[in-house]
């Protein structure tokens, strides 16, 4: 550091991604650190990794350390500003609606959808105003600061702020520590770190959507611009129906979850809860077989780990119930022979791109088998990376229904010789309708992540860093493959339960606590082990053999 004049006992060393090492006084901020490093970013830096393990900003460092800076590119860095612009939301609508509750909800249209609950419903012009009033708040740089309290002088606080979620979330908090955050005159907890200052987040829109609003960052691919508004009514709506369920269960958030624990309740919850899915999974059976005259296939996708093995598995049985026997086909049968397998943007086979897929003989076999012929189904084979025939033949009765399971189902170019109208689609996900509490949500890829990483260790011998490091190569294919077509599906159907975090906290803790700090999955394992801290655990004895979550956590009667 230039004419530093002091003990070399006093300096600390810091080491970066490409090797470059630079010497600090002790207790020098990342702040400051990260003032002389901006012009490598394309975006904001917002936090740092400190041998693998998250940091803010205003962090001091008084030790030698590896740092990698994050900003918008980032999946963390991307939290803490969502996160910290969340913060500038509530605390806008709170100075111009008086006594109101403002709740931050799930993602929905590329944005993070919330709720302002007041005297009376708010209106287009009322968002405005919160929109320019957070203008106002982001352009006068109002620092994000940090307390450390008891968790009774947490509790005390936030009781006499009304905030009775964050008091009933913090009397099953196993850390006797909680850090608060305060912004001007407002104090609040977060689940996880801030920007440094109310500067920071000068990207971002609002919009008014009947009966909330949508709060728009930046996206990790374009981290400068914020994201195009995708009407997406359908999957509001299956948000709006998991509400219901909530409302059914009185089960609304994690601390909801832990007092039915406390009191015994759980396994009543559990068997209610998955009635509740019973009960879907059947509708979708009559609404197939009520429209039976005309669709002849029906087609379920999902992202990963959505359970959609288990629930074509429990549609099958209700259909079958119905008079209907279906007929399974996987499209992996149908992959084209590896020679011929495209090659991703990393130089990486592309199993997950429709063109993988011999799109032609799938369709042909399909018009066939619709019109009553015999076809015989390849199968391929994966350790020959070809496709053999081996006998198995197949054709359709009348009153019979072709089940396709695959990620491709919603894409209407899978299927394109067949009418619409002989189809069905169906959309399968984890949409976690439990939240930690009114302010920080439970985004569904945690959901997913954590069942993916128990049922890889499970049935595949996986340990969770390996699980991890392959999540956003998973994650880059959904957004590309799924995603874009969910709209496309003619019913959704949400797979989570609202009891399954407790359940998965026993199979997933030790697994996460393996991933040592040498790893730069770490800081990912900590956050997951952070969310999983605010659950009391569950033994999975009244997870009945059928449910969705027996598909990842085993003793499924489904599974061969």
């Amino acid at each position: 550091m230039g004419d530093i004049d002091k003990n070399t006992k006093d300096l600390i060393e810091v080491t970066f991604p490409n090797g470059k090492k630079i010497t600090y006084p002790k207790n020098t901020t990342l702040l400051e650190m990260s003032k002389k490093n901006k012009q490598k970013y394309n975006s904001p830096i917002v936090g740092a990794r400190i041998n693998n393990n998250i940091k803010e900003l205003n962090y001091r460092l008084d030790d030698s350390a590896q740092i990698e800076f994050i900003d918008l590119t980032d999946s963390d860095g991307l939290l803490i500003y969502q996160r910290s612009l969340s913060f500038v939301l509530i605390r806008s609508a709170k100075e111009l609606f008086p006594g109101c509750k403002v709740t931050i909800e799930h993602s929905l249209s590329k944005g993070l959808y919330g709720e302002i609950h007041w005297l009376r419903p708010i209106n287009h012009h009322d968002v405005q105003a919160i929109k320019q009033r957070m203008k106002d708040i982001i352009a006068a740089d109002i620092p994000f600061e940090r307390k450390a309290l008891n968790r009774e002088e947490a509790i005390a606080l936030f009781e006499k702020e009304e905030q009775y979620d964050k008091v009933r979330l913090f009397q099953y908090r196993q850390k006797s520590i909680v850090h608060i955050y305060s912004c001007g005159w407002l104090k609040d907890y977060f689940y996880g770190y801030m920007v440094p200052s109310t500067g920071y987040l000068k990207t971002f829109d609002i919009r008014f959507y009947l009966p909330g609003v949508i709060l728009y960052t930046p996206s990790k691919e374009e981290p400068d611009k914020i994201p195009l508004f995708v009407e997406q009514t359908k999957l509001f709506r299956i948000f709006r129906e998991s509400e219901k369920w909530g409302e059914i269960l009185e089960i609304n958030d994690i601390a909801s979850v832990n007092e039915a624990i406390v009191s015994g309740d759980m396994p009543d919850l559990i068997r209610v809860a998955e009635g509740l899915q019973e009960k879907k999974i059947a509708h979708i059976a009559d609404q197939i077989s009520d429209n039976l005259d005309r669709i002849r296939l029906a087609l379920i996708a999902g992202p990963s780990s959505s359970g959609k093995t288990t629930f074509t598995q429990r549609l099958s049985i209700q259909l079958r119930v119905n008079g209907i026997k279906p007929i399974a086909i996987s499209l992996d049968d149908y992959f084209l022979d590896r020679q011929f397998t495209p090659i991703d943007e990393e130089g990486n086979l592309d199993f997950e791109a429709l063109e993988a897929v011999d799109i032609d003989l799938f369709n042909e076999h399909l018009m066939h088998l619709i019109q009553g012929q015999e076809i015989e189904v390849p199968h391929f084979n994966f350790l020959k990376g070809k496709r053999e025939y081996i006998g198995r033949k197949i054709a359709m009765r009348e009153n019979q229904l072709l089940l396709i399971e695959g990620i491709h189902g919603l894409n209407e170019r899978l299927t394109e010789a067949i009418p619409k109208i002989q189809k069905y689609k169906i959309y399968v996900s984890a949409l976690t309708q439990l939240n930690i509490d009114n302010h920080n949500r439970i985004p569904t890829t945690d959901n997913r992540l954590l069942r993916r990483i128990v049922r890889d260790n499970l049935y595949r011998n996986h340990d969770a860093l390996s699980t991890i490091r392959l999540w956003s190569s998973v994650r880059r294919g959904e957004q590309k493959n799924i995603f874009p077509f969910q709209e496309e599906a003619d019913i959704m159907f949400n797979s989570a339960s609202s009891y399954e975090l407790s359940v998965l906290k026993m199979h997933a803790e030790p697994l996460l606590q393996k991933i040592l700090n040498t790893e730069r999955e770490y800081s990912e394992a900590n956050r997951l082990l952070k969310l999983l801290g605010y659950c009391l655990p569950f033994p999975s004895d009244d997870v009945p053999a059928n449910s969705i979550l027996r598909e990842f956590i085993g003793n499924s009667c489904f599974r061969k």
